[in-house]
């Protein structure tokens, strides 16, 4: 049984989803659409396209949140359009944070235009929740989510600092403000953490600091018009499957301000029968994350043309 899986921020980087565009005329139309629909969703005038942030950068520009979150979007939506072109069907869908989206996407939920517009304003939601340099995420390695949890229960002291992504064995990122992410990255090394490496993040995502930008999502989010959809959506914060539109839109406006428990997600698939992963869109990390969950999984990625030979292959015959 297949399940496609969708990266989320930090994935981004230049040239992403130019082979694509290039191969194949169904990825082309997805970039022409996108970039209708960014220049839709307003925010600052920066005289460029989307697909040619995607494609040439620069870099700094690609990084800001609010184009980030589209840009991962859009490249996802092109590669898992020429996957459907090519008959390569999921039995489950899911993604990682963002990439949530782009898996509702997949599953006809809701419009791409539509997910363009959301995400845009999602990414500037997000970075307006917090002053920049009032919140900080850290990844701390070699440590259990109970462990973790308990660093931040410990070291909170009235500011906020919890679990953000639960992302499997070994690998939890925390977030918070500033002082209570030292506070608990100090502490969970005390209970016996390998390492805590502080992140380079525009904003301290997946946690209580976000629910500004939540109550500013949500009314957007259900105001959007969709469909039931084709395949379940197993949810970033329960790892529960969702069959019908609305509950997944409320997994979505939820997701905001609480952790993405990818670990869980995983386990969910394995246990619905999930035996092939494909990582569709930018970049690799999902796979890597999943090796050490399921970890008698065969993973699969496809981003460019050069990897749909490899994906057809292994898909032939599998539901």
């Amino acid at each position: 049984m297949i399940a496609f899986i969708f990266p989320g921020q930090g994935s981004q980087q230049v040239g992403m989803g130019r082979a694509l565009a290039e191969a194949y005329p169904i990825a082309r139309a997805t970039f022409d659409e996108a970039d209708a629909a960014f220049a839709r969703a307003g925010g600052p005038d920066l005289q460029v396209r989307l697909s040619d942030l995607c494609f040439t950068g620069p870099e700094d520009q690609l990084a800001l949140t609010e184009i980030t979150q589209p840009a991962i979007l859009t490249v996802s939506v092109a590669a898992w359009r020429v996957l459907d072109a090519h008959g390569i069907r999921p039995a489950f869908v899911a993604g990682h944070s963002l990439g949530e989206y782009s898996a509702n996407v997949a599953a006809g939920t809701f419009a791409f235009g539509d997910a363009v517009s959301t995400v845009r304003r999602r990414g500037r939601y997000m970075q307006e929740a917090v002053p920049v340099g009032h919140g900080a995420m850290a990844a701390v390695l070699g440590s259990d989510a109970a462990t973790v949890q308990q660093a931040c229960d410990e070291a909170a002291q009235g500011d906020i600092v919890s679990p953000a992504n639960i992302n499997g064995p070994g690998q939890v990122v925390i977030a918070g403000t500033v002082a209570a992410v030292e506070r608990a990255s100090a502490r969970a090394k005390a209970l016996g953490a390998r390492r805590v490496v502080a992140l380079q993040v525009s904003a301290p995502f997946h946690c209580a600091l976000m629910k500004p930008a939540e109550d500013r999502l949500a009314p957007e989010l259900r105001a959007l018009e969709v469909q039931d959809p084709r395949m379940p959506i197993v949810a970033n914060v329960d790892a529960e499957p969702r069959r019908d539109g609305r509950s997944a839109v409320d997994a979505l406006v939820r997701q905001v301000s609480s952790p993405v428990r990818w670990e869980d997600v995983v386990l969910r698939l394995a246990s619905e029968g999930v035996t092939t992963y494909v990582e569709v869109g930018p970049g690799t990390v999902l796979g890597g994350l999943v090796r050490k969950i399921h970890t008698d999984a065969h993973i699969m990625h496809f981003g460019s043309p050069e990897d749909l030979e490899a994906v057809v292959a292994a898909t032939q015959g599998t539901p």
